[in-house]
């Protein structure tokens, strides 16, 4: 446990101070089960201890949400109770953004009035990096923010449709894991916590990611909180950090600022704006890589420099045009063998040392005629029908979050110069998780046979899976395909024709791009059974 970590360790309040000083690391709890390792943090707002653990019995790793205080104090231990109802409902909650509840513990039951706790949330463990380090070093990118904070409102939103409540206004309750996402890895809302408390924290971990400075009560003391004006307002984060958007600054304080009009008070609303910063932060991107300085209205981009010379474009024609030369020699080549095959044939047939053997006795009862050649012919290729275009297509990314969604459009729009890419990676899959994809959907189920992929990193390895549904499990999917892509197009053909109205391109491998790891998918055609 670092420095840090053990002066927030000391900061708690008073409501059991004698039973915080023996919480260090080798300490058991929970009945003798868990064995702490190092500390996390601490939520003084209702004595909430955030630890790493041991499960003696299960050999792994937990993060526990330790409740100290007093059993023989009623108030402290209604508190208690009513955190760990929210807990024990969350434990019913399955996402991403969210570390799932294993166990919930009480008194009696699972703890003893001797370890000086009134209950414990027991999660799976978060890999990855601490939040409040995280922004120690330096504030995050403004595009970075955008993605992470959107990964962890997708989790919120979720929530809410389901009627709970998170709790992720403690910056120490989040982490980053190893793709970049934010989690909530210490699960155990307040007892008064509301909905409106997690969408305020969604502008509060948007402002410390921008800024570095926490806006809401109750921040640990390693993050400064953040300034107001003299009317009491939260300074915007651009006043800050002038290199953040506009839109980006506003939509952190309205969230957080209870009063005044345009305030946004939804989860949905603050996705709506991130997905619209993340559209902006692409095009910005494009007009960079093109190397204009302005968009039209309509977004076209112009452009007053000379035309780049494209190697590699030139490169991939000139391959193009050898192979088609070659083709056609090939081609010339056989159809000349094949004329003095015939007309030494006929000199053959018209000459008197003409020796033909007899067809086999089936051949001659049947009146067929015998094959011009010992080999098999080749079967027959199979028919497909015109592709049909897909209703939708949006990331599938079942372990993380981002991969540009925003972009995930362009895979199907029939244009391959508007490309669908993952991020960079500094690690190959499965290393760093077992791949990402896109999945579409048609307006009616479609008897697919064929995929094409245009403009695919070469590469890249890819399988063709069928699904039941817009947010399936990987394991209720099944491939019915696989290649691997190549430059220009690439056919991927499926073992049999296949039924569906959902199905996902999963990636496996990704192409390598000077050291790191990404793909790009120009564009996709699906094809049924003609």
């Amino acid at each position: 446990m670092d420095t840090r970590r053990s002066e927030q360790a000391g900061g708690a309040n008073h409501v059991g101070k004698a039973q915080v000083g023996s919480l260090a690391p080798g300490r058991v709890v929970g009945d003798g089960r868990y064995r702490l390792l190092a500390q996390f943090g601490v939520d003084e707002r209702g004595d909430a201890h955030l630890w790493r653990a041991r499960d003696g019995q299960l050999k792994r790793d937990v993060a526990l949400t330790l409740l100290v205080g007093d059993p023989a104090d009623p108030e402290a231990a209604r508190l208690a109770r009513r955190t760990l109802e929210r807990a024990t409902h969350a434990s019913k909650f399955g996402h991403g953004g969210v570390a799932r509840v294993l166990d919930v513990l009480a008194l009696g039951s699972g703890i003893t009035s001797s370890e000086g706790l009134l209950g414990v949330v027991v999660a799976e463990w978060t890999k990855g990096s601490d939040l409040v380090d995280l922004v120690a070093q330096r504030p995050v990118a403004p595009a970075a923010a955008a993605r992470m904070v959107q990964a962890l409102a997708e989790a919120v939103e979720q929530a809410h449709q389901n009627g709970l409540v998170l709790g992720l206004d403690h910056p120490q309750r989040l982490r980053l894991t190893p793709n970049g996402a934010l989690k909530l890895a210490f699960p155990g809302p307040l007892p008064e916590a509301t909905l409106r408390d997690d969408v305020k924290a969604l502008g509060a971990v948007l402002y410390l990611l921008l800024t570095g400075r926490w806006a809401l009560p109750g921040g640990p003391p390693a993050i400064p909180a953040a300034p107001t004006t003299p009317q009491g307002r939260i300074v915007p984060p651009r006043q800050l950090v002038p290199t953040v958007p506009a839109d980006l600054s506003s939509l952190a304080v309205r969230t957080i600022e209870d009063g005044g009009n345009g305030g946004i008070r939804t989860s949905a609303a603050i996705l709506r704006v991130l997905d619209q910063v993340a559209e902006q932060e692409e095009r910005t991107q494009l007009i960079k890589a093109v190397g204009g300085d302005t968009a039209e209205p309509d977004g076209t981009i112009w452009t007053t420099k000379k035309p780049v010379k494209d190697v590699a474009r030139r490169r991939k024609l000139a391959l193009g045009v050898t192979v088609l030369v070659v083709a056609t020699v090939v081609i010339l080549a056989w159809g000349g063998l094949m004329l003095i095959n015939v007309f030494q044939g006929d000199s053959k047939a018209s000459g008197p040392s003409l020796n033909v053997a007899a067809p086999p006795a089936s051949s001659q009862q049947s009146g067929t005629q015998p094959p011009s050649s010992s080999a098999p012919a080749p079967p027959p290729s199979p028919t497909v029908g015109a592709p049909v275009a897909p209703q939708s297509a949006a990331v599938y990314n079942p372990e993380g979050r981002g991969d540009n969604t925003g972009r995930a459009k362009y895979a199907i729009d029939g244009k391959p110069d508007t490309e669908w890419r993952t991020e960079k990676y500094k690690q190959q899959f499965p290393t760093i998780k077992p791949g990402v994809g896109l999945i579409v959907t048609f307006a009616d189920p479609i008897n697919l046979s064929q995929v094409k992929v245009i403009g695919g990193t070469p590469g890249t390895k890819v399988e063709i899976r069928s699904a039941t549904g817009k947010n399936p499990d990987l394991a209720d999917t099944k491939v019915v395909g696989n290649g691997d892509l190549k430059d220009g197009e690439t056919t991927i053909p499926l073992a049999q024709p296949t039924q569906g109205e959902y199905f996902i391109v999963w990636i496996t491998q990704l192409g390598d791009a000077d050291g790191q790891y990404m793909t790009e998918i120009g564009d996709l055609s699906f094809l049924p059974a003609g």
